[in-house]
């Protein structure tokens, strides 16, 4: 089949590193156009790499106006990468153009405008999803596959970390007052719920305490912790999702996923890699990458016979019990199951309604922590 044609809305930071490395090595895709208001350099030759999407990719199409952008009738693929605030309306504008749609997170501010998106999506007939790129984590993809020979058996507790220390692009976060869209809830809690819904699904309430403690500025949410109780066969289950910019301890010893059940308990350090090997100047295809070192291998404990690969002399007779070789990590796969998706080969992976979900989880989270109560799910 001839390669879909992407078109890429914004050249900031995210398209060029979330996207770009793990868009152009996939044949079945091919970058066509972009979207970049700012005028393209009078000589390209002498022009500075990385600021113009026309210095960077010479042979692609450069729109400066969305709506020359969606009129190109050769762009199949939109893949959204401005402004959280323009999200919804950007989206809604590319499915009334035909096109299928990748959202950048947050896939929306309000779970209003997702219901209408995913509303007009099927309508239209066209695919929409959010980049949820998190899901193809290492640790991520490693505590799934856990989960998936019931390592844990019934699970009681579940932590979701996603921790730094006073990152630098924080303290940009200058606006006064809060912004709706803003604030680590709808940054990095987009990943960790979304996570941790694709492991348990809806709760039965939800409470959370927000805090900003990168100073005097009272703005947008920098730490959150939101605590989801669930109903039914979970009963017992309590999932606690948390982010802080005050984590003064090596990446290794920085706790991502805590798990205890009746039948075993996992503990996992670190962070996937793929984001520092991308910095370092590997490529996005090469066999290393994504690839964890052995330091941030989780520990697991449990009664069950596991398929994990543990480190010499760790399994006690009759039990599992050891460190377990995290899964390589690989946003290139999340590009091949949407081509996928859009062939009709296979199921959408990243479902509309599952990221709505985690829209509506900020939603009563930001409400529970104004009232200072726990909201129900509604």
């Amino acid at each position: 089949m001839a390669p879909i044609k992407v078109g890429l809305m914004g050249y900031g930071f995210s398209t060029k590193c979330f996207h770009l490395p793990f868009i152009l090595p996939n044949p079945d895709l091919e970058v066509h156009a972009f979207l970049q208001r700012k005028e393209a350099p009078a000589g390209t030759s002498s022009a500075e790499a990385g600021v113009h999407c026309t210095v960077d990719h010479p042979n692609a199409k450069h729109y400066r106006t969305a709506d020359d952008f969606f009129a190109d009738a050769a762009l199949e693929l939109v893949i959204i990468c401005t402004g959280h605030d323009s999200h919804y309306e950007l989206a809604e504008k590319a499915l009334l153009a035909g096109k299928h749609v990748v959202v950048e997170k947050p896939f929306t501010i309000t779970s209003t405008e997702a219901d209408k998106l995913i509303a007009l999506a099927k309508k239209q007939g066209k695919l929409i999803t959010c980049f949820q790129n998190r899901r193809y984590d290492s640790d991520f993809r490693t505590l799934q596959h856990l989960v998936a020979q019931n390592a844990f058996g019934k699970v009681t507790e579940f932590e979701n970390h996603y921790d730094m220390d006073n990152p630098e692009w924080v303290q940009k976060w200058t606006d006064p007052e809060y912004v709706p869209g803003e604030g680590m809830l709808y940054g990095i809690g987009t990943h960790s719920i979304d996570q941790t819904l694709l492991l348990f699904g809806r709760p039965k309430s939800v409470t959370a305490f927000t805090r900003t403690l990168r100073g005097k500025n009272r703005g947008a949410d920098d730490s959150f912790t939101i605590v989801l109780q669930y109903g039914g066969e979970q009963e017992d289950l309590i999932s606690t999702i948390k982010t802080t910019i005050v984590s003064p301890v090596p990446m290794d010893r920085m706790l991502k996923y805590l798990v205890r059940g009746t039948q075993g308990a996992f503990i996992k350090n670190g962070e996937d890699p793929q984001i520092d090997h991308l910095m370092s100047g590997m490529k996005a295809d090469d066999p290393a990458f994504g690839v964890e070192p052995d330091s941030y291998h989780g520990y697991v404990s449990s009664t069950e016979q596991l398929d994990a690969k543990l480190k010499p002399d760790d399994r006690p007779a009759g039990r599992f019990s050891g460190s377990v070789t995290s899964k390589q990590g690989s946003y290139l796969d999340y590009y091949r199951d949407l081509v996928a998706a859009i062939r009709g080969e296979k199921e959408l992976v990243v479902k509309p309604e599952e990221s709505r979900d985690g829209i509506r989880v900020i939603e009563l989270a930001r409400e529970s922590a104004e009232r200072g109560v726990t909201v129900p799910w509604t």
